[in-house]
Order: C-alpha cells, then structure tokens, then sequence
C-alpha cells in the first residue's frame, strides 16, 4: 500500500487531524498577531523598549521546541490541556516576525509623509492609523505569513504532548518504521505551509504601496 492508497483508506483520520492542525495554527497566528502587532507598534513609539522585547522574542526563538513544551508543562491551567500548552508554545514562537515586520513596516514609512501629515495638523494617533498602518500593511502581512508558515511546522511536534494534529501520523511512523505513515502526516502538513505562504503572499502583494 504507498501514501495514497494509506490516507485514502484513512481519509477520516486524515480529515480531523489536519483539522485539529488547523485549529492549532489558526488560534496560536491570531493570538500571536493580537499581541505581536501592538508590540511592533510600541516599540517604533517607544525605542528604549526596542532591546527588551525583540530581544526577548529572539530568544524564544533558540529554544527548542520539546524543551519549550517542558517549561511550560508545569505552568498552571496551561498545563493541564496539552492543546492549551502547544497553543501558547506556538503563539510564542509567532512573535519574533510579527514584531520585526510591524516595526520595520512603520519605521520604513517615508519620513515626508509623516512630516506632510503632521503639517496638516493630523495628531500622532491619527498619522499611526491614517498613515502609517496602511503604508506599512503589506510589510506586516508579510510577518503574518512567515508566522504562519513556521507554526504550521511546529505544529506537528505538537503531537508529541498529546494536542493532536498531523503530527500524530509521523509520529507514529517513527515509531513504526514505516514510511507511509509518515508521509500521511508530511504531506498534508507540506500542503497546509504552501496554501499559507501562497495565500498570504498573494494577499501582501494586493496590499502593497502602489
């Protein structure tokens, strides 16, 4: 039996955990944009905060991902659902391009124009959301791509505290030795990289500065 004749006989398997890998990368990039875009923002407001929190979101960034879900394991209410503890790990993850993108959107914004603004007597609240957000906008979908496209991937490690997803396939063809299985898994999450980094990309594109 290859690949395709496994996931067609378990398309229903298939089905609900590439949902459940949906569902974990839909709640962890939204969580992730909530908090990373205000931040972004605040730290091209604010530059002496600049160091602290970019440099705190590169450092989640060299933790492992396994040794992450172990910090966190003994967190309370976080730990006691494997689903909640693989959404925060994936959440934090998400931060780093969310910030960078959302700060580099707005500090590239032409320092003409928000002189122009300014001299049109608009205040820093109006010239943030009037001019500045909309120019930096495709800059900062850009970082949403990229967030999604990595917690699509970290996602299926996920797997191994027990959230689910498509991880559980590779995870059990590890096991197993059988290629197959683990294909079953690699393919689809393959699959749901490319559609984000496609989608989004295209989605940047349309809202780019013309």
């Amino acid at each position: 039996m290859n690949v395709w004749q496994f996931m067609l006989h378990h398309h229903a398997e298939v089905a609900e955990l590439t949902l459940q890998h949906l569902w974990l990368v839909a709640v962890s990039t939204a969580l992730a944009v909530l908090i990373g875009i205000p931040l972004g923002i605040l730290i091209a407001r604010r530059p002496v905060l600049n160091k602290p929190i970019l440099g705190s979101a590169n450092i989640i960034q060299t933790i492992p991902s396994l040794a992450l879900f172990g910090f966190l394991l003994p967190a309370p209410w976080i730990g006691e659902r494997a689903d909640r503890l693989a959404i925060l790990a994936l959440t934090l993850y998400a931060l780093l391009p969310l910030i960078r993108n959302t700060y580099t959107g707005i500090k590239g914004v032409d320092p003409a124009v928000v002189e122009a603004g300014r001299g049109m007597g608009m205040t820093d609240s109006q010239l943030l959301w009037q001019v500045q957000l909309p120019l930096a906008l495709s800059v900062i979908v850009a970082g949403v791509r990229v967030a999604a496209v990595i917690s699509v991937g970290l996602a299926t490690i996920a797997a191994a505290i027990g959230a689910g997803g498509l991880g559980e396939y590779i995870f059990r063809g590890l096991a197993m030795v059988n290629n197959q299985v683990i294909l079953a898994g690699a393919i689809p999450a393959a699959g749901l990289a490319i559609l984000a980094d496609v989608s989004l990309g295209w989605l940047e594109r349309r809202l780019s500065p013309r």
